[in-house]
């Protein structure tokens, strides 16, 4: 397993990680990394635990966001499907009722032509 070093709040930390997640590792220390730098502009240096542990507040707060916005989605990707379902079986009874009526227009058409055709 590939050891890689990332840096948070300018404090390098080794890390062990699967093949071939190295990049994304880095890529998530960058993204704690910012968070703790914007807490550090606002609030100051108030020392390395209290400032990861203030970052990893925020982190779970926008993990927490974007689940319930994909929570949300998911509901209405559901409904979406549900409501096209209904759609679709409307469409097919009303396909029914259409041939149905069809059928019988056709079979009253055939009387008339019959009773014309012995008239004559």
């Amino acid at each position: 397993m590939p050891q890689i070093t990332v840096h948070v709040n300018n404090q390098p930390y080794v890390v062990v990680c699967d093949d071939g997640e190295e990049s994304h590792l880095q890529e998530l220390a960058e993204f704690l990394d910012k968070e703790v730098t914007n807490l550090k502009e606002n609030f100051g240096q108030v020392g390395d635990g209290r400032l990861l542990m203030m970052a990893g507040l925020m982190v779970a707060d926008k993990l927490s966001e974007a689940l319930a916005k994909i929570e949300a989605m998911q509901a209405e990707v559901e409904k979406l499907r549900s409501e096209r379902e209904a759609e679709i079986e409307q469409t097919h009874e009303q396909e029914e009722t259409v041939a149905a009526k069809l059928e019988e227009a056709a079979k009253h058409i055939e009387a008339l032509s019959e009773q014309i055709s012995a008239a004559s």
